[in-house]
């Protein structure tokens, strides 16, 4: 098993210095196999938002911090590379060249903060993801909901991960993981799930510069409008995993039959 790991956070965050950790220790079998290689492939700086975009006017460039790797890991099998670019082209550059072998499977996490409901149409962790899963590769996002419990976060994906068995995954769908964030004896449990919605994000906050000129922040996100049993909202707010299958295709097949009239009209 040739592990890719990537985020939106950049290669020198927490969450996922914690999951190569994880990863690296770990002796028993992942997804039914052991463990080959670790390759860290993430962004040199946050690229939170990021979505699926992609770099296509300035060159990319990646610089090898395999030193940030823990003590702890083992580090024969470990590599760490920052690129200049978003997370979709981390994943991008892993899987099509740049290691010069074909991983077996992307991992994107962990993240520090939820990615849950509409978030996942703006977030760069699971992009990341999507970007494995369209480079025909089975792929895993993971986010813990807040910033402080990485290690359960860690010790989640390790155990559902464990076999093909204990989380089916193919190249057909990308697994969305949200962790809630506290200590791993206080979770209930895991919940597979559908995505819940927000409700429209906050005003955006205007400033002046220090030049008496105005500025413009992106308000936060809003809070959940859906988050009835079944959602992942409702999933971690009552202390569950949230496991939520995504697809890729965004066609509207309800709005077919009605386009189809209009179109004859």
């Amino acid at each position: 098993m040739k592990v890719l790991l990537s985020n939106d956070d950049g290669y020198f965050a927490t969450g996922i210095q914690v999951l190569l950790d994880k990863i690296s220790q770990h002796n028993g079998q992942f997804l039914g196999e052991s463990i080959e290689s670790i390759c860290v492939i993430a962004p040199d700086q946050n690229r939170s938002a990021a979505s699926n975009s992609l770099t296509l006017s300035s060159p990319l460039r990646l610089q090898e911090h395999s030193h940030f790797a823990k003590a702890s890991a083992h580090l024969d099998k470990v590599k760490i590379f920052g690129v200049n670019g978003t997370p979709t082209d981390c994943v991008h550059l892993g899987v099509n060249g740049v290691l010069g072998y074909q991983p077996d499977i992307v991992i994107s996490g962990i993240n520090a903060g939820a990615n849950m409901g509409d978030d996942v149409i703006y977030s760069g962790t699971v992009a990341a993801a999507t970007e494995g899963r369209f480079l025909g590769k089975p792929s895993i996002a993971i986010s813990l909901c807040g910033d402080t419990h990485f290690e359960t976060a860690a010790k989640v994906l390790m155990e559902l991960c464990q076999n093909r068995n204990a989380l089916p995954v193919s190249n057909n769908c990308v697994i969305n993981i949200n962790v809630p964030d506290i200590p791993y004896n206080e979770l209930k449990g895991v919940k597979v799930t559908r995505l819940g919605k927000r409700h429209a994000s906050e005003p955006v906050v205007q400033q002046l510069d220090p030049r008496g000129l105005p500025i413009h922040w992106i308000g936060p996100a809003g809070s959940a409008m859906d988050a009835t049993e079944g959602t992942d909202f409702e999933a971690v707010e009552t202390g569950y995993v949230s496991v939520t299958p995504l697809m890729i295709d965004l066609t509207d097949y309800g709005a077919i039959d009605a386009l189809n009239q209009w179109n004859t009209q």
